[in-house]
């Protein structure tokens, strides 16, 4: 039987720490990423996955931009301290040019946006240069697509509780009903 965290050719696996506060994403992509020659280490937060990383420093690792407390930008010059050589890739849902350059000024290998699968992150994260002219789509996601699509995460987060994540929102009960009640904005 081979160690998790060995080839079967007795090489250490390549250790790939995945920092998303989307639970299911981040199952997913882990149990993808494994399948596809890593060991994975999966955190919710920024300073879980900085924690992560001073246990274990990973080769490679992708962070979400946008997460509850720290964002991917301010973990990932902090991972970078504790090895220079680690290829960091910003995966987003909210992509602008601003903060992929943002991003690679700080350090990422690469910046891509979500939807991506396991795929699309491996050549994302041993491509050598990023691909300036593709970090943002030619089509990204509308404003008021944005704000539906964040509208429904805080609302799981809240487990369809209408009060908490109108409050969570900053916004009034029956205004939230109101969005909630027409159908998703197209891309």
């Amino acid at each position: 039987m081979t160690d998790t965290n060995q080839a079967a050719d007795g090489e250490e696996l390549p250790h790939l720490l995945l920092v998303d506060d989307d639970a299911t994403f981040t199952r997913v992509m882990a149990r993808a990423m494994g399948r596809r020659g890593f060991r994975v280490s999966t955190a919710g937060s920024a300073e879980e996955g900085l924690a992560l990383a001073r246990q274990d420093v990973p080769d490679y690792a992708v962070l979400d931009l946008k997460m509850e407390g720290d964002s991917g930008l301010v973990l990932l010059p902090r991972l970078l301290e504790l090895d220079a050589e680690m290829r960091v890739l910003i995966l987003t849902g909210y992509s602008s040019i601003a903060t992929a350059v943002e991003a690679i000024k700080r350090g990422a290998c690469n910046y891509l946006c979500k939807p991506a699968d396991a795929d699309d992150v491996l050549t994302a994260l041993l491509s050598e240069h990023a691909d300036l002219d593709s970090l943002v789509p030619d089509n990204p996601m509308s404003v008021d697509r944005l704000q539906w699509e964040h509208i429904q995460r805080v609302l799981a987060e809240h487990e369809g509780n209408i009060s908490a994540t109108a409050r969570a929102l900053g916004m009034h009960r029956r205004t939230l009903q109101r969005k909630l009640q027409k159908r998703p904005v197209r891309r």
